[in-house]
């Protein structure tokens, strides 16, 4: 048999040791197959690999638990015989070992995957994510936040900046504003603990208020897989943050029954008749103040008596219409959609505790919150020898709530303990009723 030349292709059904020229004189016959390899004397397990098309690359490939490994290890153009040599020997070892370079690159590239993963949810700010808080944000056990409380957290973490409504100048930022610039891993008890101190100097009210909306989104941010490792749920309750918070003290304010007259004069009185009834209103109703506030004339039945207003609990509750309402309700002239209308942006009577400010001084009453005319109600109605459940129902307490067994009562049944709660709030502020015709 001849002796090939050294000028012709290297036979590849023959293992030789690698040079540069075989390497270089290595081919694949197109009309036979795809590609052909050249293994290597020197390193078992290497090959060079070469298409139809001329491509070449070194390759390693062996055997592990009678399966054939094949691994490449780089284009001849970019790797040199040596180092292909020594990549195949660590490669050989590895698998001596009985380690798969496959898994071992597999697992590699995982840690790699979880690393880079992990560096960019590390500068992951509030501020990213502050947006899809509010959009996807509820409290326990409800659908939404109500328009007041949305609006509420919104301009707590306005940058500021924009002119007043009301008054002059610009407006301050609000107080979590500053957390908006935190990444997630930065939220810790020390962070909040600076950012609560600081902002207790501008009004102590309005940073705890803050930091409890911002509970609300640490415990939103807990219950999500992709955030749950960058924060620190408890942040908020560091204890030196704790011994700062304003005493947790339920208020107990409403109205004496000696103070009663005094204040129902005063509220006449008002220059802003709408703020006037509605106050009044409010303690007729025990209703809430954003309940009243947003009633409009659709949900008012003059003709079978009766008021359809939002409800904390339920979406709607509806109750009697009294007499006295009915009067006071049919001297507010209809503006708009609202029946305490107002000429605000919202179109519908907005904050009266200026007003309500005004009347306690004139009446000489101390402190006595809007709620607190919630509070008067429920006394009143009780004094006034009403049940507790029709009074919890006419409020819209929570069921559970109630003093006794929770029955629920038709409008008409209702309709006869409101008014005696309404003629016994009369008899006991010394107002008299007037002819009005709804």
């Amino acid at each position: 048999m001849a002796r090939p030349k050294k000028t012709d292709a290297p036979d590849t059904a023959q293992a030789i040791e690698l040079t540069a020229g075989a390497i270089e004189r290595l081919t694949c016959r197109t009309d036979t197959k795809a590609q052909a390899f050249l293994r290597d004397t020197k390193a078992p397990g290497l090959r060079v690999r070469v298409s139809n098309t001329g491509a070449k690359s070194f390759v390693f490939e062996a055997k592990l638990d009678r399966q054939t490994i094949r691994r490449t290890i780089g284009d001849v153009r970019a790797w040199s015989l040596d180092a292909a040599r020594t990549e195949a020997n660590r490669l050989r070892v590895m698998l001596d070992s009985g380690t798969d370079p496959r898994e071992l690159e597999r697992q590699q590239q995982a840690d790699k995957a979880a690393k880079a993963q992990q560096e960019a949810a590390a500068v992951v700010t509030v501020g990213d994510i502050w947006p899809r808080y509010l959009a996807e944000g509820k409290p326990k056990r409800k659908d939404a936040w109500k328009p007041r409380y949305r609006a509420d957290i919104e301009a707590m973490a306005a940058p500021g900046g924009v002119q007043k409504v009301r008054g002059q100048g610009l407006t301050r930022q609000g107080p979590l504003y500053p957390l908006l610039a935190l990444a997630l891993v930065d939220v810790t008890e020390d962070a909040l603990q600076i950012w609560f101190e600081r902002e207790t100097v501008a009004c102590r009210h309005q940073a705890t208020r803050a930091l409890m909306m911002f509970r609300g989104f640490l415990r939103w941010c807990a219950a999500r897989p992709e955030y749950r490792k960058l924060i620190n749920r408890d942040a908020g309750r560091a204890p030196a943050i704790l011994e700062n918070l304003p005493s947790n003290t339920k208020r107990t304010d409403c109205l004496e029954a000696a103070q009663l007259p005094g204040w129902w004069q005063a509220v006449e009185q008002l220059s802003n008749r709408t703020a006037g009834v509605y106050l009044r209103a409010l303690l007729l109703t025990g209703a809430r103040r954003e309940e009243l506030a947003g009633l409009t004339w659709a949900n008012v039945d003059f003709q079978w008596r009766k008021l359809t207003i939002a409800d904390k609990v339920d979406a709607t509750r509806t109750i009697p219409l009294t007499p006295y309402l009915a009067q006071l309700l049919a001297t507010l002239p209809r503006v708009n959609e609202f029946v305490f209308a107002s000429a605000g942006k919202q179109g519908r009577i907005a904050d009266t505790r200026n007003a309500h400010q005004k009347a306690l001084q004139s009446a000489g009453i101390g402190t006595l919150t809007i709620h607190g005319l919630r509070r008067s109600f429920s006394l009143l109605g009780e004094s006034a020898g009403a049940p507790a459940g029709a009074i919890a129902q006419v409020m819209g307490h929570r069921p559970s709530a109630t003093a006794e067994g929770y029955r629920p009562r038709s409008v008409d049944a209702l309709r006869p303990y409101l008014e005696t709660i309404e003629a016994h709030i009369l008899e006991q502020a010394g107002a008299p009723y007037f002819e009005a015709t709804p």
